[in-house]
């Protein structure tokens, strides 16, 4: 199976460290972004196959980068990320999450079904 090619986009530093730190051993991560619109600047560039995406970025947030890229008819699958997803969370969600989405499938991560 081909590996995956994985886009970070958040507008906190260590947030995408820690997202990089946790994704590399599994999945190729093509790039990182820490705005909304450098996000769509790098889908253009990378034409990667999954962007993990935060929600809440300020002047250009995640909805309207993924409403951006669906215009454009982009081929790269969407992940939402927000902070009400916890890091003990994060560790065994994402990478999941990002299987799943690659293929097509959405995913919504246990933590929030409450």
């Amino acid at each position: 199976m081909a590996t995956i090619r994985v886009l970070l986009v958040d507008d906190n530093g260590e947030m995408l460290t820690d997202l990089r730190d946790e994704l590399s051993a599994e999945f190729e991560i093509a790039g990182t972004a820490d705005s909304g619109e450098e996000a769509i600047r790098e889908v253009l560039r990378l034409d990667p196959d999954v962007i993990v995406l935060d929600i809440t970025m300020p002047v250009m947030n995640g909805l309207q980068v993924a409403s951006s890229l669906r215009d454009m008819h982009r081929r790269t699958k969407i992940l939402f990320l927000t902070i009400h997803v916890t890091k003990r969370r994060l560790a065994s969600d994402l990478a999941l999450a990002i299987r799943e989405v690659s293929v097509g499938r959405n995913f919504l991560s246990p933590s929030l079904h409450k």
